[in-house]
């Protein structure tokens, strides 16, 4: 039983893990591309202000990766930091292209 939960908790984390730091790619594309067009200053301040949930996020999806190689009590914390973290990544993803499509930024 404590090996189903330890390969469950890893890939609760592992998932996490890649949804925030998609997050954060995604954001230092679009700082990437503003910089570089002209007029593109709005665009690269709100990637900007965006940055700190990204690195919150893959900061607590990290720390759930390393809880995940513990005991099976730590397992859990793992899963429930990892899906929170990744969940929240997903979110603030979703809500950031949402915002710059239609220009609210």
């Amino acid at each position: 039983m404590s090996a189903v939960v330890d390969v469950v908790a890893f890939l609760v984390t592992l998932v996490a893990v890649v949804a925030a730091a998609g997050h954060g790619g995604y954001l230092a594309m679009l700082s990437t591309a503003a910089r570089k067009r002209p007029g593109g200053g709005p665009a690269a301040e709100f990637a900007r202000t965006r940055m700190p949930v990204a690195g919150a996020t893959l900061g607590v999806t990290l720390l759930a990766l390393l809880l995940s190689s513990g005991g099976t009590g730590m397992d859990i914390v793992a899963i429930l930091l990892g899906g929170g973290g990744g969940l929240a990544s997903v979110q603030a993803l979703q809500s950031s292209r949402t915002r710059f499509r239609n220009g609210e930024y």
